[in-house]
């Protein structure tokens, strides 16, 4: 096999991503469809659901709030009876969380943070550990973290400790999980480019009393290339673990950030 041949994900891989709809999910499901994939989305947004199987009628859909068990659950079974199996599965869902001081945040939005960004992620693995123990197509788990994973943040505690949590998660599920030959790995997206990130940065330049501008400088200073990363870049490198190039890259939190030295 060419090395080039590497690069490219075997045709017919079954996919399931969950918060997929928009943003970073919806763009890693766009670049399955391209290689071949067979794909299965999960979000909370009808509406965006609707539209992103108006855009792409391949894809199959599931409306889940991923923070319930339940839901999950169902989503799971519906995504195993349409793609016929499992070959990876991307733990994307998650929110921003409040931005505040840690004394001024209320219990609910803490709790809510950790049950959509953290415990949905166990949800899934509980369902989905099963059956990609099973199949033959170099299995792999990808869970969505951020440079908030290996940084601290201050003014986003809950955002930060369920992302800390996420690569634990995965350096202790690559271990429990490589001798069932199923990959484990997390990305930690940088600044990301588009509607979410700014609504992050309109947030914290309230927190701080600062204007949207001098915030949003404040967070490219922070990138030694200066710049934000892209949907497309996360997706690339979701491709990337899912190839054949990607079979002894297990346990790994990959920064996909340009670079990003503080927050």
């Amino acid at each position: 096999m060419k090395t080039i041949d590497l690069l490219a994900p075997p045709a017919g891989l079954r996919v399931l991503i969950s918060g997929a709809a928009t943003g970073i999910g919806a763009a890693i499901a766009q670049a399955f469809l391209e290689v071949g994939a067979h794909v299965y989305i999960c979000d909370v947004d009808a509406t965006a659901l609707d539209k992103a199987k108006a855009g792409s009628p391949q894809l199959h859909v599931g409306i889940a709030d991923v923070a319930d068990r339940a839901q999950v659950d169902r989503v799971i079974e519906d995504a195993l009876d349409k793609l016929g199996g499992l070959d990876v599965l991307v733990n994307n869902a998650g929110i921003a969380g409040p931005t505040g001081a840690v004394e001024d945040i209320e219990a609910e939005q803490w709790e809510r943070t950790i049950s959509t960004n953290l415990n949905s992620q166990y949800y899934f693995l509980r369902k989905a550990v099963p059956v990609l123990k099973e199949t033959s197509r170099d299995p792999c788990i990808v869970a969505m973290a951020s440079v908030a994973g290996r940084l601290g943040y201050p003014f986003r505690t809950p955002y930060a400790a369920t992302k800390w949590a996420i690569v634990g998660l995965v350096k202790s599920l690559a271990i429990e999980l490589g001798p069932s030959n199923v990959r484990v790995n997390a990305i930690l997206p940088g600044v990301v480019e588009g509607p979410r990130m700014d609504r992050v940065i309109s947030a914290r330049a309230d927190a701080l009393g600062i204007g949207f501008e001098q915030m949003k400088n404040e967070y490219l200073e922070k990138i030694s290339l200066r710049r934000m990363v892209t949907v497309h870049d996360v997706a690339a490198m979701t491709l990337f673990l899912a190839s054949p190039a990607g079979r002894n890259i297990s346990g790994q939190a990959i920064s996909v950030d340009g670079n990003v030295e503080y927050l």
